[in-house]
């Protein structure tokens, strides 16, 4: 039973990797063309905390009490890109080091073969 439990969850997670569409925009920031968008990213954030306020305030008015879900599900999606927004830099800036680092000696080498 356990293990079905485990498999179900690993499937279901599985999918919303693939196919939600915070998650697809977070893993693109994850490689090595999109690392610079993960700072300008960060924006998405702003948007989803607009709308899980408004969410809100609707439900404070008088709609149904499961739209509070939706506010969770905003509030999650903000958390996602204001975290994922500082990590990317990180990577950014390390990234861009080791690839200086290897330039620096591939140009170094080359210039005491052409020397010699």
């Amino acid at each position: 039973m356990f293990r079905l439990l485990i498999a179900f969850v690993s499937r279901i997670y599985a999918f919303f990797q693939r196919t939600m569409p915070t998650n697809m925009i977070i893993r693109a920031t994850h490689t090595r063309r999109g690392l610079k968008w993960g700072v300008p990213a960060m924006l998405f954030a702003v948007v989803y905390l607009v709308l899980a306020a408004a969410l809100a305030q609707w439900v404070a008015g008088g709609a149904p009490g499961w739209i509070n879900l939706l506010v969770l599900v905003c509030l999650w999606n903000a958390l996602k890109f204001v975290v994922n927004g500082p990590i990317t830099l990180v990577r950014l800036v390390r990234v861009r080091a080791l690839e200086r680092r290897y330039r620096g000696a591939g140009v170094a080498s080359n210039e005491t073969m052409t020397v010699g």
